[in-house]
C-alpha cells in the first residue's frame, strides 16, 4: 500500500492580511489546467477574505491549482482533487471555484465530495463511505454511499430530474466544510452563497479502517463535465500546498494522438487535436494544445506505415520561455486514403435477439448493437491498391430491436460505407428455480457479496426469469436484490446490476450504447415498499455479444416499477450465467 509523506510547510503572510504566496513543496500529482490563473487567483483569494458577510474561517493557507479540464470534457472519475486527511474532532474547510459549462445538459455536471478511509484511492482495503454531490436530486443518485444516508441531506436548490434547468446556480466561490468536531455527529456544508446544500447526520462516522488506532478519515473532489479553481484550504494535503512560484516543465505526456493519418496529411493538420499533460516543478501539471507544441513526424509523412512523433514543449507554468523545453514521443500510423470498402467476409453472428417484458413494453425506439465479430471488411484505396481494414476503424449504424431482417452501415474514417444484413427474433423466455428457499440472513444483517443464489446459464437468444421476495434493511436504495453477470468461471464478470438504477464492470463502465431506464420518480417512497416486494427477473442472451436484464417490482403498496439495462457488452453468447446476491437484505424464492 503506497503512502504519501508530508513535507513541512511553511506559509507566511503580507501585512494588512493578505493571503501569503509562499508556497509549499508537492509531491503529489494533480490537474492543473489553467497557466494564466496567478494575477486572478491572488485578487480573487484576497477579495473573498475581505467581503463581508462571509464566515470567518481560521488558518487558511493558498492551495492553488485547477482540478479538471477548462473545456469541460472531464468524465466522472477520471480526475481528482489531492487527499484532504481530516482527523477525528478536527474540520476541514475548503474554498474554490467551481466552473459549470453554460451549456450543462444535466443537473450533475458539477462536483462530489468523495469520504473514504484513511487509504489511497484503489489501494489494499480502500473503502468509502459515499459521494455528496453539489446538486440535489431526491429521485436521482446525488448522494450516494453505504454510510450515507439521504434521509440527512438538505438543500436550498432541489431538482426533480436531471435534465432540470438552473445547474448554473451550482457555480462560483464555494465554501465547504467537513466537520467532525462534534464526538456524536457528523456534519458537511457546501455552499456558494445561493445554493446550500448540507448532511448533518446525528452519529458520528464508523471507523473504516484497519487499525483501529487510526481515526482519519479522507477527502478528495471530483468534477464531471465542469472544473474546479482550488484555493484555500485549513489543512494541508498530502503531498502539500501548491504555490504561486512559477515552475519549469519537468515531463511531458502526449494525449489524443490520432491513430492514423492520411499519407500527404499536413502534420500540424494532422495533430491539430493533440494535448499534452505537463508537469511541472512541485508536481504541478497543466494540460497544453497542440498550438503550445512543435511536432516532428520521423521518418516522414508522405510514405505508409508506422511513424515516430516527438513533440517539444518549451514554456513554464506561467507561459514564459523555459529554461530547459522537453520532449514527448508517440507513434501514429500514416495510411494510404480509402476510396471504398466492402464486406469480404460475413460476421459470425448475424441473427439477434431482444425480450419485451413489462418493463419494456412501452419503449418504441429500442435498439440492438451490432456485432462485427468475424467480419472481414477490404478496403480499396485512392491509389488503386487493397487491403483489410481493422474492424476497430469503423462504426456501425445500430439495429432496431423489431422483428424482420435490417441493415447496418458500416462506415470507415474517410466516410466511405458498406451494408451487411441481420435478423431480428423475439427471444423465447422459460423460468429457472432456486436450489434454496432463501438467499442471506433473515434479518437482513448479510453485507454485500455475502449470500449468492444458484448460478443460471443463459443460452443465445434466450431469456431466463426467476421469481422472488425481496427483503431490506430499507437503510439505502442499494439495500435490495443484486444481479450478476458472469461467465462459468465465477471469477470472469461481464457486470453487476442493482435495483436502484446503477451498475458496474466490463460490460457497463464506459459503454455508450447502455441504455438505462430512468429510475424511480420518488426514490424514498419506492424503497418504502421495497421490504416484501415481489419481483420478477429477466435475462436475455441477445446473441450479439450483448446481454438485457429487465426486472418488474411489485411493491407492498400494490404499486409496480420497473428497471432494465439494455445492452450490457462484453459478453461471450456462448458462456452466460447470472446469479443473484444480496446487500443487507435477503431473498425468498417459492
Amino acid at each position: 500500500m503506497k503512502h504519501f509523506n508530508k513535507i513541512a510547510t511553511v506559509c507566511g503572510s503580507f501585512a494588512l492580511g493578505l493571503l501569503a504566496l509562499a508556497g509549499c513543496e508537492d509531491d503529489h500529482f494533480y490537474e492543473v489546467n489553467s497557466p494564466d490563473w496567478l494575477s486572478e487567483k491572488v485578487d480573487s483569494i484576497a477579495n473573498s477574505q475581505n467581503q463581508g458577510g462571509d464566515e470567518e474561517l481560521e488558518g487558511m493557507m493558498e492551495d492553488v491549482y485547477t482540478i479538471g479540464s477548462t473545456d469541460y470534457s472531464t468524465g466522472f472519475w477520471t480526475v481528482f482533487s489531492k487527499y484532504y486527511q481530516v482527523p477525528d474532532g478536527q474540520k476541514w474547510n475548503a474554498v474554490f471555484n467551481l466552473h459549470i459549462n453554460p451549456d450543462a445538459p444535466n443537473t450533475y455536471k458539477n462536483f462530489g465530495l468523495v469520504i473514504t478511509n484513511d487509504v489511497e484511492r484503489n489501494g489494499e482495503g480502500y473503502l468509502e463511505y459515499g459521494v455528496i454531490r453539489f446538486d440535489n436530486q431526491p429521485s436521482g443518485n446525488s448522494e450516494w454511499g453505504d454510510y450515507i444516508d439521504r434521509s440527512y441531506i438538505q438543500s436550498t436548490l432541489t431538482f426533480e430530474t436531471d435534465t432540470d434547468e438552473g445547474v448554473e446556480q451550482l457555480g462560483g466561490k464555494v465554501t465547504l466544510t467537513v466537520d467532525r468536531t462534534n464526538p456524536d455527529a457528523f456534519n458537511i456544508t457546501m455552499t456558494n452563497g445561493t445554493v446550500t446544500k448540507t448532511y448533518k447526520q446525528p452519529t458520528a462516522l464508523v471507523n473504516l479502517n484497519a487499525d483501529a488506532s487510526n481515526t482519519n478519515i479522507r477527502c478528495f473532489l471530483v468534477p464531471e463535465g465542469s472544473y474546479i479553481d482550488f484555493q484555500q484550504t485549513n489543512i494541508e494535503p498530502i503531498g502539500g500546498c501548491t504555490s504561486a512560484e512559477d515552475k519549469n516543465p519537468v515531463s511531458m505526456e502526449l494525449q489524443n494522438v490520432p491513430e492514423i493519418v492520411n499519407v500527404g496529411t499536413p502534420l500540424d493538420t494532422a495533430m491539430v487535436g493533440v494535448t499534452a499533460l505537463v508537469t511541472f516543478e512541485e508536481g504541478v501539471s497543466a494540460t497544453v494544445t497542440a498550438a503550445d507544441l512543435t511536432f516532428t513526424a520521423i521518418p516522414d509523412m508522405e510514405t505508409p506505415g508506422v511513424k515516430n512523433l516527438v513533440a517539444v514543449y518549451n514554456k513554464t507554468f506561467k507561459g514564459e520561455n523555459c529554461d530547459q523545453p522537453i520532449t514527448a514521443t508517440a507513434t501514429f500510423e500514416v495510411v494510404e486514403e480509402i476510396a471504398s470498402i466492402a464486406v469480404a467476409t460475413q460476421p459470425s453472428r448475424t441473427t439477434y435477439y431482444y425480450y419485451t417484458s413489462a418493463a419494456t413494453e412501452g419503449m418504441t425506439d429500442r435498439t440492438l448493437a451490432f456485432d462485427p465479430t468475424g467480419m472481414e471488411v477490404t478496403a480499396t484505396y485512392v491509389s488503386g491498391g487493397t487491403g483489410t481494414i481493422d474492424n476497430s476503424r469503423l462504426t456501425f449504424s445500430t439495429v432496431p430491436a423489431t422483428v424482420g431482417t435490417h441493415t447496418v452501415t458500416i462506415t470507415a474514417d474517410e466516410g466511405v460505407t458498406a451494408t451487411v444484413e441481420v435478423t431480428v427474433a423475439e427471444s423465447a423466455v422459460s423460468e429457472v428455480t432456486n436450489s434454496t428457499a432463501i438467499v442471506g440472513a433473515e434479518d437482513n444483517s448479510t453485507a454485500f457479496w455475502g449470500a449468492f443464489s444458484d448460478d443460471f446459464n443463459v443460452p443465445s437468444g434466450e431469456t431466463k426469469s426467476i421469481t422472488f421476495t425481496n427483503y431490506s434493511s430499507l437503510a439505502g436504495n442499494w439495500n435490495n436484490y443484486v444481479v450478476v453477470l458472469r461467465k462459468t468461471d465465477t471469477a470472469v464478470e461481464y457486470g453487476v446490476v442493482r435495483a436502484d438504477n446503477y451498475g458496474w464492470g466490463a460490460g457497463y463502465d464506459g459503454n455508450a450504447n447502455l441504455r438505462l431506464s430512468g429510475g424511480q420518480s420518488d426514490w424514498a417512497a419506492w424503497l418504502a415498499t421495497m421490504n416484501g416486494a415481489e419481483v420478477t427477473v429477466y435475462v436475455t442472451n441477445c446473441g450479439n455479444g450483448t446481454a438485457d436484464v429487465q426486472a418488474v417490482m411489485q411493491g407492498t403498496d400494490g404499486s409496480t416499477s420497473i428497471q432494465y439495462y439494455l445492452g450490457i457488452n462484453t459478453i461471450d453468447p456462448e458462456d452466460l450465467n447470472f446469479a443473484l446476491t444480496v446487500d443487507g437484505s435477503h431473498l425468498v424464492f417459492e
